[in-house]
């Protein structure tokens, strides 16, 4: 098989803190909604730092605007009958930024690295059933896997599968994260933690005639009103999101464009089912009842998103509609009271967004719970609080983690990833992401199974059964699909935002 902050006035105040700098005539300047964690993308968890990490990086697949798998550093890639072996021709002729030759020893360098649990790097539950990785010759490298893995072309697509300079990860080591170099259109210059990111044109990029522009400056501004307001001043080119109370604002501004593009991006609050009260099943339904979605979608999202409609959003491989789950307080208080909370509890729910729709949401959420008599006390996390007290905890037992709000994208546009890393029991962190710390031997072995096939019909199967099977056991509360609304200047053009809510720069020009 060959593949070839408050109101606008104080905003705009704000902004101006970010004017002293001086950008270049072809800088684009993007305003996102936070801090960064590690370019390096085999040890980051979230999907904002990986796109970042776009500007200096490739992976010998990717996916283009609209979610398309396509290669990028591999010319082809042939698979064995047995789904055990995967060949890869690599392009030839390519160069790391650090003069570095790009070729299958530097494939093989940085799978070894990854696949190795001595290295305990984030990323490692993604590909650690690769068993091998042989540079069969300068452009040729093949990847043995421990058992069949259906979705493996589709991990390598994944915005963490990079090929980082050999060079530079023995020179650098540890400190990789803060010195990333690799083939993509640009190099990096500096990184100031809370201010900036910024990255230049790459003059031996393999793509000629590209990049179009010479500098990207990358901004955290946590404040949603903020970023509309460098977007109305000028100050960024593309901002990502756009608050919806300011959509309608900022589209009437001529020199403004705001897009909402459909996603794969489902948001949810997972609940910890090892711990009281949320062990019990039918707390975890009452709590799904407690929930007006349509109302969360109009007040918080501004319309922008839809109930989600299931474990895995529509538009990823392999999705069950299922939902959504309707609105019913009434019986979330008859399920709280047979569950013994005839009075409800209290409990603490924890956003993963520090930005200000995510302090929204968890007090939209906060006062829906209040209603059937669930009490929580909410705390938006800072980026180092949320690594430090959910994704980095060790012992399932004394995680401190209650309900969490946060959201996914899964970023191999298959349902693999939609469901393995958050809700299998191999994914409890800090090996994964399942929170909820969900464990359910039906479900684990539905998706090992859906990974060992290649036919389409068992696979669909399968995987619908599992879906199924958590709907029913609603280890999170579902949420919403959002829409990812965004803005870009008139002159800035081949900037987009893609499914996964990562971008797509490829061919960014500002004119």
């Amino acid at each position: 098989m060959k593949h070839a902050l408050t109101k606008l006035s104080a905003a705009l105040a704000l902004s101006a803190a970010f004017v002293p700098h001086a950008f270049a005539a072809k800088d684009v300047v993007v305003a996102v909604f936070s801090n960064f964690t590690t370019m390096d993308p085999y040890d980051s968890q979230d999907t904002l730092s990986q796109a970042v990490a776009k500007s200096f990086y490739q992976g010998l697949m990717g996916f283009d605007k609209n979610m398309k798998m396509a290669p990028v550093l591999a010319e082809s890639y042939t698979a064995s009958k047995d789904g055990l072996s995967y060949t890869f021709k690599l392009k030839k002729g390519i160069k790391f930024q650090d003069g570095t030759d790009f070729n299958a020893e530097a494939v093989k360098a940085n799978f070894d690295r990854v696949t190795n649990p001595d290295n305990k790097l984030k990323r490692y539950a993604l590909y650690k059933n690769i068993t091998k990785t042989e540079a069969v010759d300068a452009s040729t490298v093949r990847f043995t896997l421990k058992e069949p893995f259906s979705a493996f072309v589709n991990t390598l697509a994944h915005p963490s599968a990079v090929i980082i300079s050999p060079a530079a990860l023995q020179k650098f080591g540890k400190t990789i994260g803060q010195n990333p170099v690799g083939t993509g259109p640009f190099k990096f210059v500096e990184w100031k933690q809370t201010d900036y990111i910024k990255v230049e044109k790459f003059a031996g990029y393999w793509r000629k005639g590209y990049p179009k522009v010479d500098t990207i400056t990358w901004r955290p501004v946590v404040d949603n009103n903020s970023r509309a307001a460098m977007m109305q001043t000028g100050e960024a080119n593309f901002t990502y999101p756009v608050p919806p109370e300011q959509a309608e604002l900022l589209k009437t501004k001529p020199n403004l464009e705001i897009t909402a593009a459909p996603s794969i991006v489902h948001r949810y609050v997972s609940l910890n089912t090892q711990q009281k009260p949320f062990d019990n099943p039918k707390v975890r339904e009452a709590l799904n009842y407690a929930i007006n979605k349509e109302a969360l979608v109009k007040v918080v999202f501004g319309g922008y998103a839809i109930p989600a409609e299931g474990v895995v959003p529509k538009d990823v491989a392999y999705s069950t509609k299922l939902g959504p789950w309707p609105y019913n307080p009434v019986k979330a208080r008859e399920l709280l009271k047979e569950a013994g909370y005839p009075n409800g509890f209290e409990t603490t729910l924890w956003s993963a967004y520090n930005h200000s729709t995510g302090q929204k949401i968890i007090q939209f959420l906060q006062q829906q719970l209040s209603v059937v008599g669930v009490k929580a006390q909410v705390l938006a996390l800072e980026a180092g609080q949320r690594v430090e007290r959910v994704e980095s905890w060790q012992d399932p037992a004394t995680a401190p983690v209650r309900m969490y709000y946060v959201g996914w994208s899964s970023s191999t546009g298959e349902a693999d990833w939609a469901m393995r890393p958050l809700l299998a029991s191999e994914s409890f962190p800090p090996n994964a992401f399942n929170t909820a710390y969900y464990k359910n031997a039906e479900v684990d072995a539905d998706i090992a199974k859906a990974l060992a096939t290649v036919d389409t019909t068992e696979k669909t199967k399968l995987y619908a059964n599992a879906q199924q099977r958590i709907w029913k056991d609603a280890p999170w509360i579902f949420l919403v699909t959002e829409q990812l609304l965004s803005a870009r200047s008139k002159n800035l053009n081949g900037f987009y935002m893609m499914p996964d809510a990562s971008f797509n720069f490829d061919e960014v020009e500002l004119k």
